[in-house]
């Protein structure tokens, strides 16, 4: 695959008007809206001008078409998360980074430099999901059919080992040494990712500071604050505390957080995004803010090098590979657990009638849940960095491995597995974004910090992964932490095809081990069901693991948990619509030759069509 082969867009198309919708939320600042008919016609003047218009007067997240993410009374909106493109679509967990897309596309750049603008702005908007101190996976399908995937997942420093983590006596890490702090920080991977993706996939009809422009105005005249951020960072209150460089980035000058509706402004991360966008990534990879970095990670127990940060690597990899009745599965491999496990699943489901069964049923139900415990049990069991480890990929993903896993599941009872050894089949909190244009080029993006780690870079803007954390602190466990380990990931960015290899859709979400479970739901709700794909993210999800309750959203039938029950399952409710379970963004192709996008109502998420 070479550098220009992902089509420019022309600069011609027109974006498509599209709306939104939501649930409760804090009331935003009280401001009115454009109230005379001069106002509302000068608001209306340009597309750009409007959404500057529209946010200056409300403090409200706005598309600059007439939707807001929240109304006058604080009411998120909850419906037309999706939209309808003739050329392109983006389908980002931000009204502003979908914007930042389109703004690339339009000045002629391809479906990988429209991705990189906005893995760049959801760090600046999406500041508690992703950003400067996080990483992630990218998958790649151009409009020659080639495929590839990009692991800038965090590493583990060099004198990292499961040491570093005091234990007691029944091997279990003392405090929270694992999960905050130095000891919890990846080397990131999110700016050497964002511009290994730019330098050998983007068109070369946009520079590198185009594509990064949008995140700096972000950062540097500020952003309206959305509710799901506002409801986070009241979580984290107490680490900005803690941590005083983590406050001093994010709370306002009388030491509370932000509320909902308030402009937030960054601007040192404005300034170090200037700092990238003029020296590329070395400027944050080595010299001055690498020291920095080492340095204040240092300071809270880490145990790092500027090596560790100068030795970082960008991995270009092969896609793990399925079909699923006929359509080609697309995604992550180690040492994400994630696309495998997506074909595994798919690989149970296979060995029974699912269109048969109403969605959401009893029956349905069971049949996932069943799937999601074998998935997960064999995760346990053999999943690692296969730097480190031998995984039996080409085993777990198998039909007859797979066949032979789902005669253990009993019509009418839960069950539990009876290990299957994969070998004798082998043959030799995460913000997720999806972009597509109508040649086939599509891009699935999913990229985390996991959570704030409490170290932070207050002279720089960001704040630090804590991904260590997803090590286990087990020496023996295939998953356990070494020097320069990449840690198990479930992220999933998910590409499928048809059975011709034509483009059919392009998913992804965040949601940890719940990545697993909703793209497996997605794609069964799509192919299974019949359902748009916006009714497939919208649809309630399930979430289970090998052991333990069935997570359910409230809007589940009681009468269907009731059966599970029944059945042996033990249950957890969740809200009627949990961000528990993921935020799904999706681009769907349709016979009709148009392209869909498919956002979830769960956070912020909004589809741009053009």
């Amino acid at each position: 695959m070479r550098r220009k082969r992902l089509t420019a867009l022309s600069l011609a198309a027109v974006m498509t008007a599209v709306s939104l919708a939501g649930c409760s939320a804090p009331k935003p600042q009280e401001t009115a809206a454009p109230s005379t008919e001069a106002e509302t016609s000068k608001a209306a003047e340009t597309e750009s001008q409007a959404e500057v218009q529209d946010g200056a007067e409300t403090g409200r997240v706005t598309d600059g078409n007439g939707w807001y993410l929240w109304d006058e009374e604080g009411q998120v909106n909850m419906e037309d998360r999706d939209a309808t493109g003739e050329n392109a679509m983006i389908a980002s967990a931000k009204v502003e980074a979908s914007q930042a897309g389109v703004e690339i596309l339009k000045a002629g750049g391809n479906a990988v430099d429209a991705a990189v603008a906005v893995g760049f702005a959801l760090g600046v908007v999406e500041c508690n999901y992703s950003g400067l101190g996080a990483g992630g996976f990218m998958t790649i399908h151009s409009e020659d059919g080639e495929v590839v995937f990009l692991d800038f997942r965090e590493r583990a420093p060099q004198a990292a080992t499961p040491e570093m983590w005091p234990k007691d006596s029944e091997g279990n890490v003392i405090g929270n040494q694992k999960a905050i702090g130095g000891k919890s920080v990846g080397v990131p991977g999110e700016v050497a990712g964002l511009s290994y993706a730019f330098e050998k996939y983007g068109s070369g009809n946009v520079t590198w500071e185009e594509v990064m422009q949008p995140a700096i105005k972000l950062a540097e005249e500020g952003f309206y604050v959305a509710p799901n951020l506002a409801e986070v960072w009241k979580d984290y209150y107490g680490w900005m505390l803690d941590y005083p460089e983590f406050g001093d980035i994010y709370l306002k000058e009388d030491g509370m957080t932000y509320e909902v509706g308030e402009l937030f402004k960054t601007p040192a991360l404005a300034k170090t995004l200037k700092k990238i966008a003029a020296e590329g990534k070395d400027a944050f990879y080595k010299g001055p803010m690498a020291q920095a970095m080492v340095d204040r990670i240092n300071k809270y127990g880490g145990v790092f090098t500027v090596e560790d940060f100068e030795n970082y690597t960008v991995k270009e990899m092969e896609p793990v590979k399925g079909t699923y009745r006929g359509y080609q599965i697309i995604s992550s491999p180690l040492p994400s657990s994630g696309g495998t496990h997506v074909v595994e699943a798919l690989n149970v489901l296979e060995n029974f009638d699912v269109a048969s069964m109403e969605h959401n049923s009893a029956e349905n139900l069971h049949y996932l849940a069943e799937a999601f415990k074998i998935a997960f049990n064999d995760r346990a069991l053999y999943m690692g960095d296969p730097e480190y480890v031998d995984v039996p990929i080409g085993g777990l993903t198998n039909k007859e491995y797979a066949k032979k896993q789902a005669e253990q599941i009993q019509p009418d009872k839960a069950a539990v597995y009876e290990e299957v050894n994969p070998w004798t089949y082998e043959h030799k909190d995460t913000t997720h974004f999806s972009v597509a244009d109508k040649a086939g080029n599509m891009v699935a993006v999913t990229q985390t910090h996991n959570y704030p780690s409490g170290v932070a870079m207050n002279e720089y803007g960001f704040i630090f992964n804590n991904e260590m954390d997803d090590f286990s602190a087990d020496p023996d466990s295939p998953n356990a932490i070494a020097p320069g380990k990449t840690p198990l990931s479930s992220m999933s960015p998910t590409v499928v095809l048809k059975e011709d290899g034509t483009p059919f859709m392009v998913l992804g979400t965040p949601g940890a081990t719940r990545i697993i479970t909703t793209v497996t739901q997605i794609i069964s709700n799509v192919i299974d069901h019949g359902m748009t794909i916006q009714e497939a993210i919208n649809a309630p999800r399930i979430f289970n693991t090998a052991t333990g309750a069935v997570a359910y959203e409230g809007r589940i039938d009681d009468n269907v948990i009731n059966e599970l029950i029944e059945m042996g399952y033990e249950v957890d409710k969740k809200e009627d619509i949990d961000k528990y379970f993921g935020n799904a963004n999706a681009v769907f192709y349709g016979e009709d030759g148009k392209l869909y996008g498919g956002s979830d109502f769960r956070r912020d998420s909004k589809s741009f069509g053009y």
